[in-house]
Protein backbone atom coordinates (compact mmCIF):
# COMPACT_ATOMS: atom_id res chain seq x y z
CA UNK A 1 0.00 0.00 0.00
CA UNK A 2 1.23 3.53 -0.95
CA UNK A 3 0.40 6.93 0.00
CA UNK A 4 0.86 10.08 -1.93
CA UNK A 5 1.49 13.45 0.44
CA UNK A 6 0.75 16.83 -1.60
CA UNK A 7 2.93 19.74 -0.18
CA UNK A 8 2.01 23.14 -0.70
CA UNK A 9 4.90 25.44 -1.30
CA UNK A 10 4.89 29.39 -1.60
CA UNK A 11 7.10 31.03 -4.12
CA UNK A 12 9.31 33.76 -3.16
CA UNK A 13 7.34 36.67 -4.65
CA UNK A 14 4.48 35.81 -1.69
CA UNK A 15 6.45 35.38 0.95
CA UNK A 16 9.87 37.60 0.79
CA UNK A 17 8.98 40.29 -1.43
CA UNK A 18 8.36 42.66 2.12
CA UNK A 19 12.26 42.36 2.09
CA UNK A 20 12.82 43.82 -0.90
CA UNK A 21 10.22 46.45 -0.83
CA UNK A 22 12.31 47.16 2.74
CA UNK A 23 15.49 47.71 0.80
CA UNK A 24 13.32 50.09 -1.90
CA UNK A 25 12.08 51.36 0.66
CA UNK A 26 15.57 52.49 2.66
CA UNK A 27 17.00 53.83 -1.14
CA UNK A 28 14.12 55.75 -1.73
CA UNK A 29 14.53 57.17 1.96
CA UNK A 30 18.40 57.86 1.86
CA UNK A 31 17.54 60.07 -2.00
CA UNK A 32 14.59 62.26 -0.13
CA UNK A 33 16.69 62.10 3.04
CA UNK A 34 19.73 64.00 1.09
CA UNK A 35 17.04 66.06 -0.34
CA UNK A 36 15.38 67.07 2.93
CA UNK A 37 18.68 67.80 4.38
CA UNK A 38 19.72 69.95 1.17
CA UNK A 39 16.34 72.05 0.46
CA UNK A 40 14.54 71.40 3.55
CA UNK A 41 16.68 71.14 6.41
CA UNK A 42 14.20 72.25 9.00
CA UNK A 43 11.89 69.67 8.27
CA UNK A 44 14.74 66.91 8.73
CA UNK A 45 16.43 68.62 11.73
CA UNK A 46 13.76 69.53 13.54
CA UNK A 47 9.70 69.11 12.47
CA UNK A 48 10.63 65.25 11.83
CA UNK A 49 11.86 65.03 15.19
CA UNK A 50 9.41 67.00 16.81
CA UNK A 51 6.75 64.51 16.44
CA UNK A 52 8.03 62.14 18.62
CA UNK A 53 9.78 65.31 21.39
CA UNK A 54 13.27 64.39 19.86
CA UNK A 55 15.28 67.09 18.40
CA UNK A 56 18.63 66.94 16.11
CA UNK A 57 19.60 65.67 12.40
CA UNK A 58 20.41 62.36 13.67
CA UNK A 59 17.11 61.84 15.30
CA UNK A 60 15.30 63.07 11.88
CA UNK A 61 17.11 61.05 9.98
CA UNK A 62 16.56 57.59 12.32
CA UNK A 63 12.76 58.24 11.70
CA UNK A 64 12.59 59.55 8.43
CA UNK A 65 14.74 56.02 7.09
CA UNK A 66 12.40 53.60 9.67
CA UNK A 67 9.40 55.45 8.10
CA UNK A 68 10.58 55.09 4.78
CA UNK A 69 11.93 51.33 4.93
CA UNK A 70 7.95 50.64 6.85
CA UNK A 71 6.33 52.37 3.58
CA UNK A 72 8.44 50.56 1.43
CA UNK A 73 7.04 46.70 2.47
CA UNK A 74 3.47 49.00 2.05
CA UNK A 75 4.83 49.73 -1.67
CA UNK A 76 5.90 45.90 -2.03
CA UNK A 77 2.30 44.34 -1.26
CA UNK A 78 0.57 46.97 -3.66
CA UNK A 79 3.09 46.32 -6.48
CA UNK A 80 2.91 42.49 -6.14
CA UNK A 81 -1.54 43.04 -5.51
CA UNK A 82 -0.73 44.94 -8.81
CA UNK A 83 1.50 42.72 -10.91
CA UNK A 84 3.72 45.20 -11.67
CA UNK A 85 6.80 44.38 -9.00
CA UNK A 86 9.05 42.92 -11.76
CA UNK A 87 7.77 46.16 -14.76
CA UNK A 88 10.44 48.48 -14.35
CA UNK A 89 8.50 51.09 -16.07
CA UNK A 90 5.19 50.06 -14.96
CA UNK A 91 6.90 50.06 -10.83
CA UNK A 92 8.93 53.45 -11.70
CA UNK A 93 5.40 54.73 -12.50
CA UNK A 94 3.43 53.12 -9.90
CA UNK A 95 6.34 54.41 -6.94
CA UNK A 96 5.79 58.17 -8.29
CA UNK A 97 2.03 57.90 -7.70
CA UNK A 98 2.55 56.23 -4.45
CA UNK A 99 5.51 59.05 -3.37
CA UNK A 100 2.28 61.45 -4.67
CA UNK A 101 -0.02 59.69 -2.74
CA UNK A 102 2.00 60.05 0.63
CA UNK A 103 2.76 63.38 -0.03
CA UNK A 104 -0.61 64.15 0.25
CA UNK A 105 -1.82 61.97 3.35
CA UNK A 106 1.47 62.11 5.02
CA UNK A 107 3.36 65.46 4.51
CA UNK A 108 0.19 67.57 3.53
CA UNK A 109 -2.24 66.04 6.18
CA UNK A 110 -0.77 64.38 8.98
CA UNK A 111 2.30 65.82 9.48
CA UNK A 112 0.90 69.51 10.13
CA UNK A 113 -1.91 67.73 12.49
CA UNK A 114 0.99 65.28 14.60
CA UNK A 115 2.56 68.63 14.99
CA UNK A 116 0.26 70.67 16.51
CA UNK A 117 -1.57 67.37 18.61
CA UNK A 118 2.25 67.88 20.22
CA UNK A 119 2.29 71.46 20.73
CA UNK A 120 5.27 72.14 18.13
CA UNK A 121 5.42 75.91 17.64
CA UNK A 122 6.07 75.93 14.20
CA UNK A 123 3.30 73.82 12.90
CA UNK A 124 2.38 74.46 9.11
CA UNK A 125 -0.57 74.73 8.74
CA UNK A 126 -3.59 72.11 7.33
CA UNK A 127 -3.01 71.74 4.60
CA UNK A 128 0.12 71.72 3.77
CA UNK A 129 0.57 71.16 -0.13
CA UNK A 130 4.47 72.52 -0.13
CA UNK A 131 5.29 72.01 -3.74
CA UNK A 132 9.09 70.89 -2.52
CA UNK A 133 8.09 68.46 -0.25
CA UNK A 134 6.15 66.99 -3.53
CA UNK A 135 9.42 66.70 -5.63
CA UNK A 136 10.99 64.59 -2.17
CA UNK A 137 8.46 62.23 -2.42
CA UNK A 138 8.17 61.94 -5.78
CA UNK A 139 11.62 61.43 -6.04
CA UNK A 140 11.23 59.08 -3.09
CA UNK A 141 8.06 56.83 -4.88
CA UNK A 142 10.33 56.80 -7.91
CA UNK A 143 13.71 55.52 -6.59
CA UNK A 144 11.62 52.78 -4.79
CA UNK A 145 9.74 51.68 -7.87
CA UNK A 146 13.34 51.95 -9.82
CA UNK A 147 14.81 49.71 -7.49
CA UNK A 148 11.71 47.49 -5.99
CA UNK A 149 11.86 44.93 -9.11
CA UNK A 150 15.58 44.33 -8.49
CA UNK A 151 15.46 43.14 -4.95
CA UNK A 152 12.01 42.14 -4.30
CA UNK A 153 13.05 38.44 -3.91
CA UNK A 154 15.40 39.40 -1.60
Amino acid sequence: MSTETTTATVGTTETSTWKGGLGAGLAGGAVMGVMLTVMMTPVIEVAIPAMYGLSGGAAGWVIHMSNSAVLGVAFAGIANALGVGENVPKSVGLGAVYGAVLWVVLAALVMPVWLSAVGFPGAPPLPNFNPMSLVGHLAYGAVLGAVFPFVRDL
